[in-house]
């Protein structure tokens, strides 16, 4: 069997990249951009001013889309299709943390397909490549800055949408840590966490391969290394920096190895109740690899390594048992909240309609053991609990 390995073209990473930007879109030729943003960065923290200021300096024009907000939708991408082909721009800068990078890969499509983005909807749907897109990352979490994935939700349905296909592949990635510095704890800690769910659920994934291993492991070290550094102090530099490598190390893997039930029913959780999705991911993690570690017990191995385990004198049973432990104890340590039940929100009789639309999620079809509806109403009510 083939596998398939996908990455950006060119990647910018590392403190200064930012800088290195401009000289490549000047040589791709492009005249105007449509910048995708959301209001927080562009008019309370005046954030993308570091953009455009690198736009006017290389003679590029552009228009700003700031209507993004957390959990893209259907709509937000129609207004900033809306907006794209009114300026007349003939690419697009996304500015932030996954949802710009999601929404703008939306537009992206409907600038070259035209239609509705629901009808992208899952695995290789689209026909040619979307817009060209340089994608800034603010975060060091989500890594929808280099893959191949657009999560939006079609908030007729509450359902998020994956849509999937290499051909969403950002042009230009930009993973500058001084950008990173302004993340406040929280978002710091659940966009962390985000990164190390990518990494464990490629890792076990079915479609792993030893490259994706590889990149998945190491991210996994990082993240457990230096995320709770980064939340306690932003401006550790070193921190910041090493959880930039570790979200692209987690893309990396991730974007060719799929994913599983975490993201599955995270998306559920994110389409239904908006709310946000690496603290979903964060809850989810322990519960659903406990259910995937009775099937791959061995894959958790490094796994519980990687994440600073002596698993000298234990089983894969018990290596499993521990990376599982050391998964809840970072996530307490960074302050991720203990359950969903912490969300006033969730209603466990919502859990069979999530579990309907979790069954649906391209992202579970990696997953190393399938679950039938039953058990995803049972992982659900254990994360529920705690």
């Amino acid at each position: 069997m083939a596998y398939y390995f996908f990455m950006p073209a060119v990647n910018i990473m590392g403190t200064g990249g930012l800088a290195d930007a401009g000289r490549e879109i000047q040589a791709l030729g492009f005249k105007k951009a449509l910048i995708v943003t959301d209001a927080p960065l562009h008019q309370e923290l005046k954030a993308t001013k570091v953009v455009t200021d690198l736009l006017d300096g290389i003679g590029v024009g552009y228009a700003v889309y700031d209507g993004v907000e957390p959990n893209p939708t259907t709509a937000q991408v129609d207004a900033g299709t809306a907006l794209l082909r009114q300026e007349g721009c003939d690419f697009i800068v996304s500015f932030g943390g996954g949802s710009p990078h999601d929404a703008a890969k939306a537009i992206g499509i409907l600038a070259t397909h035209g239609g509705d983005i629901r009808d992208f909807e899952g695995i290789n749907k689209m026909t040619k490549p979307m817009l060209p897109l340089v994608a800034i990352n603010t975060t060091s979490g989500t890594a929808s800055e280099m893959t191949r994935f657009a999560i939006i939700t079609d908030e007729t349905r509450h359902v998020k949408m994956a849509i999937v296909d290499w051909r969403t592949t950002p042009t230009l990635s930009v993973d500058d840590p001084d950008l990173m510095e302004a993340m406040p704890p929280a978002l710091t800690a659940a966009t962390g966490m985000d990164a190390l769910t990518h990494a464990i659920e490629a890792y076990v994934s079915t479609a792993a391969t030893p490259v994706t291993d590889s990149a998945a492991l190491h991210a996994i070290k990082l993240v457990s290394g230096f995320l709770a550094r980064a939340v306690k102090d932003g401006h550790d530099h070193e921190a910041r920096e090493m959880m930039t490598y570790a979200e692209f190390l987690a893309g990396m893997a991730f974007n060719s190895a799929s994913l599983g039930y975490v993201h599955a029913m995270a998306h559920q959780l994110g389409g239904f109740y908006d709310l946000p999705h690496g603290v979903c991911n964060a809850i989810l993690l322990p519960h659903v690899q406990a259910y995937n570690a009775l099937a791959v017990p061995e894959r958790f191995v490094e796994i519980a390594e990687a994440m600073g385990v002596d698993t000298r004198d234990m089983t894969p049973a018990e290596s499993a048992q521990a990376a599982l432990a050391a998964i809840r104890a970072l996530s307490a340590e960074v302050g991720i909240p203990p359950n969903l039940a912490a969300f006033d929100i969730v209603k466990p009789e919502d859990f069979p309609t999530l579990a309907d639309n979790a069954m649906r999620d391209a992202c579970g079809v990696t997953n190393p053991k399938q679950p039938d509806k039953d058990e995803v109403i049972t992982l659900y009510q254990a994360a529920y609990q705690g």
